[in-house]
């Protein structure tokens, strides 16, 4: 089982750095990382297309990641 989950989480990683490296960039800069941090966190985020899907596919690998995180550390005990 040990086996299975440090499979899965090592290819989950990976698509999860993958998916991160496709998404365009908002804003450059210092002063973009702010208004663009106050903009998600507000939900101003107005994102169409693939950039709204790859948004999604990291948050659900993000969500992955952790899980299996946890099932590997859970599991080697």
């Amino acid at each position: 089982m040990h086996t299975l989950l440090v499979i899965l989480l090592v290819i989950v990683s990976i698509a999860l750095i993958i998916v991160v490296l496709l998404q365009s960039s908002k804003s450059e800069g210092l002063s973009g990382a702010i208004s663009g941090g106050a903009e998600h966190l507000f939900g101003k985020q107005k994102a169409r297309g693939i950039d709204l899907v790859l948004h999604r596919i990291t948050i659900v690998l993000a969500i992955l990641f952790f899980v299996l995180s946890i099932g590997v550390t859970y599991f080697q005990l």
